[in-house]
């Protein structure tokens, strides 16, 4: 991962045009090839960022960086205050908690629970951003991307946002449409959801242990 602490005023040229004037900024250059500007006052959401796959173009005072629709990020550097690469190696990926990754069992077990006629592809379906939870078909056969969590937050909504934007081009898989699915999701997650074209569905943990048990009982 490189990171660079710059003076830069930034240009976003594609769909929509976006410009941010001459500020201090940091600069995020990542193993993926992604390249995402951030200032120091929203969390983890960059001010502007380019997906890979794209190209990263560097000449005397300014970037460029351009992804395979032409679309261009330029960011114009002013005065370069640090510039430092780190290797970070292979993450091992988020461990979600007991009843997290239990959640995801029981519904993979049970897809109909997020959907009539759902049926499950895959746990853990690998991209080149880290897996997603449940990959499933529905009813009609279309693919879906399913995000379980135990609290449905923002965080939640903005990842399989990411999941669905890479899954989506690929044509083996395209148009895959998202499900957010937890035991209790806040208002502004639900709102953010709608908005991205995420369907949400509260799972009851509970019911769905009891679903979990298939064997034979006398009661």
């Amino acid at each position: 991962m490189r990171l660079v602490i710059a003076r830069c005023s930034v240009d976003y040229v594609g769909r929509l045009s976006a410009h941010l004037p001459l500020a201090t900024r940091l600069l995020m250059v990542k193993a993926d090839g992604s390249v995402s500007i951030h200032a120091d006052d929203r969390a983890y959401k960059p001010l502007n960022w380019m997906s890979p796959p794209c190209k990263l173009e560097e000449a005397p005072g300014v970037w460029r960086v351009v992804n395979k629709a032409g679309e261009e990020l330029r960011i114009t550097l002013e005065e370069i205050f640090q510039d430092t690469s780190y290797e970070l190696g292979v993450d091992p990926g988020l461990r979600k908690d007991g009843v997290e990754a239990h959640l995801q069992e029981l519904l993979a077990a049970s897809p109909t629970e997020l959907g009539d006629g759902f049926t499950l592809v895959r746990r853990e379906y690998m991209t080149a951003i880290g897996p997603v939870d449940l990959l499933c078909r529905d009813g009609a056969g279309a693919t879906v991307a399913v995000e379980v969590k135990r609290r449905g937050e923002i965080d939640g909504v903005e990842q399989l946002t990411r999941y669905l934007e890479l899954l989506n081009r690929d044509p083996l898989l395209a148009p895959v449409s998202g499900v957010f699915a937890a035991q209790e999701i806040k208002p502004q997650a639900r709102v953010l959801a709608v908005d991205r074209g995420i369907r949400c569905v509260v799972v009851n943990y509970d019911r769905l242990r009891g679903i979990e048990r298939d064997e034979l009982t006398l009661f």
